[in-house]
C-alpha cells in the first residue's frame, strides 16, 4: 500500500465513525500528515457539527503549516452552517491537497480551483471507488434527487423466507441479524408493508448496543406502506415506549377515524396517490422522502413489497442474508411481483461482496442490469 492510499484510507475509516449520524450530509474524514506522521486527523460528525477539514486542522494547530491534508471529499468552497474549508486549509499553511472524491453539490464545488489560486497544490481520485462508496447514498441523492434505495431480506439457500406454515423465526444466524441492524443503522428510513407488521410485529429499531448516548438518533424513520388502515393500533412500531418516529404511508382509501387514531398515537399519516393496484405509490413515497431530506431509504419487507421496487426499477442496491438451510415445499421466497421475461433483463449485482456472519453469508453490491 502506498503512502496516499494508506492516508486516504485511514481518512475513510475515520468517515465511517459518523456513519448513520451525517445525513442529509456526507460522511467525510481528514488526516493531515507532515514529515512522515499524522499531525490531525477529524470527521464530520453530525448537520452542524465541524467538517472534518477543520476538526483535523484542530488537533494539529500550528503544526498544520507545510503539511498534507487528506480529504475524502473535495474541501467545501462555500459558507453554510460552517466557514468554507478551503479557507480554513489556506489560512493553516497548509501546503498540500489529497482528496478522494471531486464535490458535485454546485453549491459547495470549487474547492480545488479556490486551493489552486491560494499556490496550494491539489491532487483528485486517491482511492476514488472507495470514497464513493463511502458516499454513495449522498452522491445518488445530490445526482438524482431521490433517496438510494437498498433491498434487504434473509433466506434460506433455496430461496425461502418461511415454511409452508409461515415459520420463519430465525432464519439466518445472531450475528447476520446484528449485521442486519447496521444496515438500519445507517439508513434514513426503514420502509416495510402493513402485512409484515400484521404477521411479525416487528419494532424496527436498529442497534441495541449502541452506547445510549447515540442510541436515539440511531433509529431510522420506521414507513409502513397501508393503503386501508389495517395496521393494529397495538403494534410494536405505533408503541410508545418504542424510540423512533413512525410515518404511515396510506391512500385515500384510509378513514378518517383510522388517520385520527395513528395521529393521536403519535404516529404522522402522509396520504399519497394510488399506484394501479390502489396501493401507495413508491414513485410519490420517494419523492416525499427526499423533500424531507432523506438520502437513503431501505426495504425490508414483505416480498410484495421488495416485489413492486424491483418491478419498478427503484432498488439501487441488495443486502441478500442466506442460511445454510433447505426449506423446499410451498414456503415463500423474499421478492414478489412480475419480475422480468427473461434473464437478460434480470437484475445482477456489480461486484458483489460476501461476508461470513456464523454460518450464514451476507451477498451484497450494487444493482446493474444486464443487456
Amino acid at each position: 500500500m502506498g503512502e496516499d492510499t494508506h492516508y486516504m484510507m485511514r481518512a475513510i475509516e475515520l468517515a465511517r465513525r459518523a456513519e448513520g449520524f451525517t445525513s442529509p450530509n456526507p460522511m467525510v474524514g481528514c488526516v493531515l500528515v507532515k514529515d512522515g506522521r499524522i499531525i490531525g486527523e477529524g470527521y464530520h460528525a453530525r448537520p452542524g457539527a465541524a467538517h472534518a477539514e477543520a476538526a483535523a486542522l484542530r488537533v494539529a494547530g500550528n503544526k498544520a503549516r507545510g503539511a498534507t491534508a487528506y480529504a475524502t471529499l473535495e474541501p467545501c468552497n462555500h459558507f453554510g452552517s460552517n466557514p468554507p474549508c478551503t479557507e480554513g486549509l489556506i489560512s493553516a499553511g497548509v501546503a498540500e491537497v489529497v482528496y478522494a472524491v471531486a464535490d458535485p453539490n454546485p453549491v459547495a464545488a470549487g474547492g480545488a480551483a479556490r486551493l489552486l489560486e491560494a499556490g496550494i497544490s491539489v491532487r483528485e481520485g486517491v482511492c476514488g471507488v472507495e470514497a464513493e462508496n463511502l458516499i454513495r447514498f449522498w452522491l445518488h441523492r445530490i445526482r438524482t434527487k431521490s433517496p438510494y434505495v437498498v433491498a434487504k431480506f434473509a433466506a434460506s439457500i433455496d430461496g425461502k423466507i418461511a415454511t409452508r406454515t409461515g415459520d420463519s423465526k430465525w432464519i439466518t444466524s445472531d450475528e447476520a441479524r446484528l449485521r442486519g441492524h447496521d444496515l438500519r443503522q445507517a439508513c434514513d428510513a426503514i420502509i416495510v408493508g402493513v402485512d409484515t407488521i400484521i404477521a411479525d410485529d416487528p419494532a424496527l429499531t436498529a442497534r441495541p448496543d449502541l452506547p445510549a448516548g447515540r442510541r436515539d438518533a440511531a433509529h431510522p424513520v420506521r414507513v409502513i406502506l397501508d393503503s386501508g388502515g389495517r395496521i393494529p393500533m397495538g403494534a410494536a412500531v405505533l408503541h410508545s415506549t418504542t424510540p423512533g418516529q413512525t410515518l404511515i404511508a396510506t391512500t385515500e382509501a384510509m378513514p378518517a377515524m383510522t388517520e385520527q387514531a395513528l395521529k393521536d398515537g403519535g404516529a404522522e399519516v402522509l396520504r399519497l396517490p394510488g399506484d394501479d393496484q390502489d396501493y401507495p405509490s413508491l414513485a410519490a413515497l420517494l419523492e416525499a422522502l427526499a423533500e424531507r431530506g432523506f438520502i437513503s431509504c431501505m426495504i425490508e419487507g414483505g416480498s410484495k413489497v421488495l416485489g413492486s421496487f424491483f418491478d419498478q426499477n427503484l432498488v439501487n442496491e441488495v443486502w441478500a442474508f442466506l442460511a445454510p438451510m433447505v426449506i423446499g415445499g410451498s414456503g415463500p421466497g423474499p421478492v414478489g411481483g412480475l419480475g422480468p421475461d427473461n434473464l437478460a433483463a434480470a437484475f445482477r449485482l456489480q461486484n458483489p461482496a460476501l461476508e461470513q456472519l456464523g454460518d450464514s453469508i451476507l451477498v451484497h453490491g450494487q444493482i446493474g442490469i444486464t443487456s
